[in-house]
């Protein structure tokens, strides 16, 4: 027996929107626009497959679409059907007088998310979603979906992600997912456009990068690894070979923290410059910053528009970024009644008092050796501060940047390796760096998940990710 649609009305009403707070874009247009039936079946050997995105391209054309309902809804002789493909949404149209009409009896078999492939000629239609429309001339159904089970009620955050794998076929999530793709992209498009190679680093790693206490353990055979932490201390060998390099790929942490700024798994960008220095790294990290911005707002508004983003924060970014020392920030979130004490990394709470300092990312410099990782270079004239920098989003957005300059100094290295209790066997390789051909270089990671967070004016950093790992939560 086919299921019908939760909150679907009686011939001649209009059914309820299938995702919650979402409209359902249907238009109401006269019957008299359609001066014939189809015929039935149709000849599908002159149907060109073609994507609702591409639509625009085949007016006055006869195409097929292939795609789920998104939403159905009748009106006396005519049908209204909206289909989605993953590119956008088209409403489809069927007219006939016979209320019989076999058309009409697959018509009112569907369900939400059932699967279909329709046939018809394109029309420009400004009142439709996307701004065109496709006559139906024949149809098969693929499958016929089950009772969906995200309906237009209100359901909550531990429901929805128990049911991602479905979640991500509403239309907000849809929107955070294509500007995902789209920063991603340009990320890519950044780095590729300066020269720089695309390295792949090892997920699985014999050591820490970035402290020990973060590490998920794994059994490689019949020795100890890790899943990785960053792929820094590899590109800095890449970087030696190529001179400007990045990668680009997930990185865990095992940090026990349900914030809404952190995931266990995440995705993350690390260049790495060969002669470089922390000033170097600032300039660079800012031009990719303003790059990231400028292509989501050049090609990704709709987006923004479904997300109810206000685009004004983001075009008010650019330069220059305002620059601050861990030495001048700290009296500063002080006095705006920060806890914290010098020598104390920054916790949410004052991550949130930096965003305020400006509509652009605030850039701090210069920390305690003490809370950053073993082989950032000190600085010359005060060895107790190493040459790191922190972008801080704003909008309370947090961290979306880390690094700094690395110590290239062989014999200040294996001090380093003695005083943060790292096993020096482990990082003989890194070591032989500083041997052969050592040089002053920089580089840096910016976190994706934080970044499209920011760019979609999120709450939470969970829906950034398709599947986020949360602390305890795998699942699906």
């Amino acid at each position: 027996m086919v299921s019908r649609l939760k909150g679907e009305k009686s011939e001649g009403g209009c059914g309820a929107s299938f995702l919650a707070g979402e409209t359902s874009g249907l238009t109401n247009l006269n019957p008299s626009l359609f001066d014939h039936a189809p015929s039935f079946p149709y000849n599908e050997d002159t149907m060109k497959w073609v994507y609702i995105e591409n639509i625009g391209g085949h007016v006055e054309e006869d195409v097929e679409i292939r795609g789920w309902v998104y939403n159905k809804r009748s009106s006396g002789k005519v049908r209204f059907l909206l289909v989605r493909d993953g590119t956008g949404i088209i409403q489809a149209t069927l007219f006939s007088a016979d209320k019989d009409h076999p058309l009409f009896r697959q018509f009112d078999a569907l369900t939400q998310e059932s699967s279909v492939i329709i046939r018809g000629s394109v029309r420009e239609e400004k009142r439709a979603p996307g701004g065109y429309e496709l006559s139906i001339k024949d149809m098969e159904t693929l499958q016929v979906a089950l009772d969906y089970p995200i309906t237009p009620k209100e359901h909550s955050t531990p429901f929805l992600m128990e049911h991602r794998h479905l979640w991500l076929r509403s239309r907000k999530q849809h929107a955070v997912l294509q500007v995902r793709a789209e920063v991603i992209k340009a990320i890519r498009d950044f780095f590729d456009g300066r020269g720089f190679r695309l390295m792949d680093t090892p997920i699985l790693t014999p050591s820490a990068c970035e402290g020990t206490t973060t590490l998920f353990e794994t059994e490689y055979f019949d020795q100890k690894a890790y899943l990785s932490q960053s792929g820094q201390l590899y590109n800095e060998a890449t970087a030696a070979a190529f001179g400007k390099v990045y990668c680009f790929g997930p990185t865990f942490r095992a940090e026990r923290s349900k914030t809404r700024r952190h995931l266990i798994e995440f995705w993350m960008v690390e260049p790495e410059v060969a002669f470089a220095t922390l000033e170097d790294a600032i300039e660079l990290g800012t031009d990719l910053v303003l790059f990231i911005v400028e292509r989501v707002l050049a090609r990704r508004r709709g987006d923004l528009e479904v997300l109810e983003r206000d685009p004004k924060p983001l075009e008010a970014i650019g330069k220059p970024f305002p620059r601050l020392t861990y030495d001048e920030i700290v009296p500063l979130l002080q006095k705006k009644g920060s806890a914290m004490a010098y020598g104390d990394d920054f916790g949410a709470p004052e991550e949130t008092l930096i965003s305020e300092i400006s509509p652009n990312p605030v850039c701090i410099t210069h920390f305690p050796a003490k809370i950053k990782a073993f082989y950032m270079q000190p600085d010359a004239v005060r060895p107790e501060l190493v040459l790191g920098v922190d972008f801080m989003a704003p909008e309370s957005y947090g961290e979306i940047i880390g690094g700094g300059q690395r110590i290239h100094d062989l014999s200040l290295l294996e001090r380093r390796l003695q005083e943060y209790k790292l096993p020096r066997e482990a990082y003989e390789w890194y070591l032989d760096l500083r041997r052969f051909g050592a040089c002053p270089h920089a580089g840096f990671g910016m976190g994706v998940e934080r970044t499209v967070a920011w760019m979609c004016g999120l709450k939470h950093i969970r829906e950034t990710i398709p599947f986020p790992r949360l602390l305890y939560k795998i699942y699906p």
